[in-house]
């Protein structure tokens, strides 16, 4: 059992967070977006987890993990990354292995370019976390299905080319009720609306796409009719381990301000960092940081050996996304009045993690998961 990185994985992550600081917002959200996605493109982040001969960079999902934890580290944008996430572990990675031969060499290369962006849509108005349940429909016609229905909460849903939507072809077919489809943007009968007003990772923007009889042809089926919920699921392995190594280097950055900040503040005649309150609470956010890295990565290496990793995933997302949580409202007491002054970016960071223990599965269903692998 070896927990430390090979040569090229320290050589790797080090170029990434170094390269991260060009990812900063530069001038307007919108300008700072279209900019900002090409420099991860030539960085490998859009399609990290992606064989070569289709455009990507190659990585298995470890490696996939260690270059999101290294930008984020690295100080890159917590919302840009996750968009990035959004679009690699929630699209490509299930027209990667569900699309049609010709549909992969149609699409992969131009999402693995940056050249385009993909919209995850799964998420409706009413079935958030209960994804069994679609009210978007989709009906078989000659040569393919037609799509109605509303999707809401659509990561990069303003700004895609592509969207990975899921829709009840069968409403008494249970698990094999929903199918999986790749639909273009420009498809007649789908809208996309404008960017929802959120107050957290605010340069992945999000928001609704609507559906009316938009048709969509077989060969953009993903997986076979009925298989939607094996394809959303198999997403979400990479999503729920790979993603979240972005919360990984916002915790390492965090803990290395906090730090910095209780070594030269001074209160009570003495400096912060000699204050046994403190210390005790900089040793929990350390803690919580290495458990939850710890548990990911045992995640992402059952991805890549081949393995079951359902329950390993499930206890790093819960655990990684926690941390994230807990570890930013730490900083923000650490810090004092000064984490409420935008200058010191600390309410960003509690407000950018805070969606973590909600998005991708709540905290409260990767506890049933982790039930359920225990025999429960």
């Amino acid at each position: 059992m070896d927990f430390s990185l090979s040569a090229e994985q320290q050589r790797r992550y080090d170029r990434i967070r170094t390269a991260a600081r060009e990812l900063l917002p530069e001038s307007s959200p919108a300008e700072f977006r279209k900019n900002s996605w090409q420099k991860m493109a030539v960085l490998g982040l859009v399609g990290a987890a992606v064989p070569q001969e289709h455009g990507g960079a190659g990585l298995g999902a470890l490696d996939t993990a260690l270059l999101y934890e290294g930008a984020s580290e690295g100080g890159a944008d917590t919302g840009l990354l996750f968009a990035a996430g959004a679009h690699l572990f929630a699209c490509v990675r299930p027209v990667l292995e569900f699309a049609l031969p010709q549909t992969r060499e149609a699409l992969l290369p131009a999402l693995c370019s940056g050249e385009w962006i993909a919209g995850n849509a799964m998420t409706e108005p009413d079935a958030g976390s209960d994804v069994s349940r679609l009210a978007t429909t989709a009906t078989r016609v000659d040569g393919g299905y037609l799509l109605d229905g509303t999707k809401s909460f659509v990561s990069n849903g303003p700004v895609a080319d592509l969207y990975v939507t899921y829709a009840t072809t069968d409403p008494a077919g249970g698990y094999f009720g929903t199918t999986a489809f790749a639909v273009d943007r420009d498809s007649p009968g789908l809208v996309a609306g404008e960017p929802l007003d959120k107050s957290a990772l605010t340069a992945c923007q999000a928001g609704e796409v609507r559906f009316d009889r938009c048709f969509v042809p077989d060969e953009r089926v993903l997986g076979s009719p009925g298989q939607g919920q094996l394809v959303f699921q198999t997403s979400m392995l990479w999503e729920r381990s790979c993603l979240f190594a972005i919360y990984l280097g916002q915790q390492e950055r965090l803990i290395g301000r906090c730090v910095d900040h209780v070594r030269n503040r001074r209160q009570f005649g003495r400096r912060l960092a000699d204050l046994q309150p403190v210390a005790d609470r900089l040793a929990d956010m350390r803690l919580r940081l290495e458990s939850g890295r710890l548990l990911l990565r045992r995640a992402c290496t059952g991805i890549d050996e081949g393995q079951d990793p359902a329950l390993w995933v499930a206890m790093a997302k819960l655990a990684v996304s926690e941390a994230a949580v807990a570890t930013s409202l730490d900083a923000a007491r650490i810090f004092g009045g000064r984490a409420f002054l935008t200058e010191y970016g600390i309410e960003e960071q509690v407000r950018d993690a805070a969606p973590s223990t909600t998005f991708s599965g709540t905290s409260d269903i990767q506890r049933q998961l982790i039930a359920r692998e225990m025999g429960l």
